[in-house]
């Protein structure tokens, strides 16, 4: 069973999204309380956050306990702790070769991440996301090292999500992190967004 923190932590990670809430009963979401910007409608947000739940957690949220409050940007207040964001993804190629270039924003600075490998479909999710770790191990020194086990496309329902699970060194030994990203129309862009996703809440970790 997940815990709250994470969950709501996750739903954040959603455009749009500034804050959630989430109240439970017995082990069931009787309420989710949602802040958002008005770049997209409330019933809008309502199904990204059912198709984010089903695809990272495997839990089925009834619309109706999701209330979704907006509010201007400039109402807003912006998080307290800083996060990469994708700011552009390049990829060259050389016969059968492809490179794949990741660069990530983070406080006043651009960090560059890259990988290369086969060119091909099959194997271009994992460049991006082998791309975006090593630009990720850039930003933070004391980064442990970094693996990705797996990437790739779910389907939940009529929309795609990618996922994305990490290796890392922590306190305990090996660990394995998950994070997801709904796809909409670019699995590049949602390769490294979920990439991002699974090592966002592990910042404090990865960075001491």
């Amino acid at each position: 069973m997940f815990d709250n923190e994470e969950f709501e932590e996750t739903i954040t990670q959603l455009d749009s999204v500034e804050a959630a809430r989430v109240v439970r009963k017995g082990g069931r979401i009787v309420e989710l309380h949602v802040l958002a910007a008005p770049s997209k409608s409330p019933k809008q947000v309502s199904r990204d956050i059912q198709s984010l739940a089903m695809a990272r957690f495997g839990v089925n949220i009834d619309r109706r306990v999701i209330s979704v409050v907006q509010l201007s940007s400039d109402s807003i207040k912006e998080p307290k702790t800083p996060r990469p964001k994708l700011l552009r993804i390049k990829e060259s190629t050389d016969n059968s070769r492809a490179s794949l270039t990741v660069t990530l924003g983070w406080e006043t600075g651009e960090f560059v991440g890259s990988a290369s490998g086969p060119e091909g479909p099959s194997a271009r999710l994992r460049l991006v996301g082998e791309a975006t770790l090593h630009a990720m191990e850039s930003i933070f020194d004391a980064t442990p090292p970094l693996a990705l086990d797996a990437i790739g496309p779910a389907s939940v329902g009529m929309r795609t999500a990618l996922i994305a699970v990490i290796v890392f060194a922590g306190k305990n030994g090996e660990e394995l992190v998950v994070g997801s990203a709904l796809s909409h129309g670019d699995d590049d862009e949602a390769a490294v967004k979920a990439v991002l996703d699974a090592l966002n809440r592990r910042l404090p970790a990865v960075s001491s």
